[in-house]
């Protein structure tokens, strides 16, 4: 169906005449009457009566109208609509993170985006790296953060890299552990071990460094995703928790956390990556947000005066 040869038929129905109808509409009234002779062959029915100079729509015209009218409003609207979301003035956003991305991350972009595109609707999901991307293969989500470790380029999904976030212990000021010379290992261990689900040959590499025998891995006394919980325990109990140290700096500044430190520990990282399914095109607010994140990390390396 042609909607230019559809607003001819509106500007007909709307003048009663063949010449002011193609006034309105910018071309020649032989044009004009091609273009319905065109449009009534297609319905296979006659749109309009003529009565010499004037022109009226039939029964079957009239209801042909009727639709038309409706058809080039939402074609009207589906532009406009087009026109917003390519400014990202309309729109959805649907991503998750882990917790110690969502730490470093979420507030800032969900602050930004909430200034800069108050009419997008957001929706961010915190998790682990297996429930995330099995949302992101369901098409549920645009894309996640996901660390590294636990999720790879495949055919499937393409893994960008983001940021590498040091990881470090940390405990409540007063903490038993504070007035040690050298604070080791087996310290830690005695008062218990609590961070996010880390994968298993990510325990045992720390269970190595640790001193721990026969690939063991380190023993958590919580696991859990959620690192606003994990600080709330160390702040309140001896346990010490394993965080990325850019997910605790207004902690540690305001003294409701110390950072330990432990000679004989090799130097912790966690390789961040931007998830994305293999071959779909970003939403143009889901490519603003991946700029924002990829922008904010490139802030975070050192000598930025981040």
């Amino acid at each position: 169906m042609d909607l230019h040869r559809l607003q001819h038929v509106i500007a007909l129905a709307e003048t009663g005449h063949f010449g002011r109808a193609a006034l309105r509409a910018h071309i020649s009234q032989s044009a004009l009457s091609r273009s319905i002779q065109a449009a009534e062959r297609e319905f296979g029915f006659a749109l309009f009566d003529r009565n010499g100079a004037s022109v009226t729509p039939t029964r079957a015209g009239s209801f042909i109208i009727e639709r038309a009218r409706k058809l080039l409003f939402d074609s009207r609207c589906l532009m406009r609509d087009a026109d917003l979301y390519r400014e990202r003035r309309i729109g959805e956003l649907a991503f998750g993170t882990g917790p110690y991305s969502g730490a470093v991350f979420l507030r800032t972009l969900l602050t930004t985006l909430r200034q800069h595109f108050p009419q997008v609707q957001a929706r961010a999901v915190m998790g682990g790296s297996d429930p995330l991307l099995a949302q992101l293969k369901a098409e549920e989500l645009d894309f996640f953060l996901g660390d590294m470790r636990t999720v790879r380029s495949d055919a499937e999904v393409v893994v960008t890299p983001l940021v590498s976030l040091e990881a470090a212990f940390f405990v409540r000021p007063g903490h038993p552990m504070l007035v040690e010379v050298v604070i080791t290992p087996a310290m830690l261990l005695a008062h218990g071990i609590a961070s996010v689900r880390t994968p298993h040959d990510v325990k045992v590499a720390l269970g190595k460094a640790m001193g721990l025998q026969d690939d063991t891995p380190v023993p958590q006394v919580i696991e859990l995703d959620d690192l606003r919980t994990l600080k709330d325990v160390a702040m309140h109990t001896d346990t010490v928790i394993g965080c990325a140290v850019a997910a605790t700096h207004e902690d540690v500044a305001a003294r409701r956390l110390v950072r330990l430190e432990v000679p004989s520990m090799p130097p912790m990282h966690a390789m961040i990556g931007i998830v994305v399914l293999r071959g779909r095109t970003l939403s143009p607010m889901a490519q603003w947000a991946c700029d924002h994140l990829q922008q904010r990390a490139r802030l975070m390396l050192p000598g930025s005066g981040v």
